[in-house]
């Protein structure tokens, strides 16, 4: 087995219920364990354990969700600190390098679980990001998040828009506004040569759907002439 780096509180899994983990499922719901609580405060890190002991993942541990634990590593070698959330930040926003040029300048750069940080997403248009923590975990590491936004991105401007209503599940309660810069007066970005103004303050979710490009530039091709 492989050594912990850290020494955090520990929850164990009743028997057969580390099945999902095994498959890297990073969700791990109240019911799963033999232990109901552990002394950690919301978003704390905590070390998973199946039924004999063995260590299956690090995760943010969260005390009045249903997902009782979200997983930020499986790796017992990896601490859970500002460098994980820089490495994370920083290998979400490279794989998304190529989504950008002088005719795209916008696109999700994080989003969540499948860049290995629960609770995250970050969307850029030009040189504004919006981010929105969901999870517990995701609140407790808001500055480190932040910061390696800023390092990776040398954006302008990071508008936080924390008020998605499944914060509530988290005992969190919702925040926007400014979390670094200075937001323009007019926030716009250009996908597939054509500008968008987003309002970022409040539009719905993080200010326009960007995971829709790919029907925008088929319906114009359709609807031509």
């Amino acid at each position: 087995m492989s050594r912990l780096v850290d020494s955090h509180p520990a929850l164990r899994l009743k028997p057969g219920r580390d099945k999902s983990l095994r498959l890297r499922h990073p969700w791990i719901f109240s019911g799963a364990f033999t232990t109901a609580d552990v002394p950690v405060e919301p978003g704390g890190t905590v070390d998973i354990l199946s039924a004999d002991g063995a260590f299956v993942a690090r995760a943010a541990y969260s005390p009045v969700s249903q997902i009782r634990a979200r997983v930020w590593t499986f790796d017992a070698r990896e601490s859970v600190d500002a460098a994980f959330f820089a490495r994370r930040v920083a290998r979400a926003v490279a794989a998304r390098a190529a989504m950008r040029d002088t005719r795209h300048t916008g696109c999700r750069l994080i989003h969540g679980e499948s860049d290995g940080l629960p609770g995250v997403v970050a969307d850029r248009y030009a040189e504004t990001i919006v981010l929105q923590l969901s999870s517990a975990g995701a609140e407790r590491w808001r500055d480190a998040i932040v910061a390696a936004l800023v390092e990776t991105t040398s954006a302008l401007c990071i508008y936080e828009r924390s008020d998605a209503e499944v914060r509530k599940l988290e005992g969190l309660a919702p925040r926007t506004g400014i979390a670094h810069g200075r937001l323009p007066d007019a926030v716009t970005f250009v996908e597939d040569g054509l500008t968008y103004r987003v309002d970022v303050v409040a539009g719905q979710k993080t200010g326009f759907y960007l995971d829709q490009r790919a029907s925008r530039k088929t319906v114009r091709a359709l609807a031509a002439g």
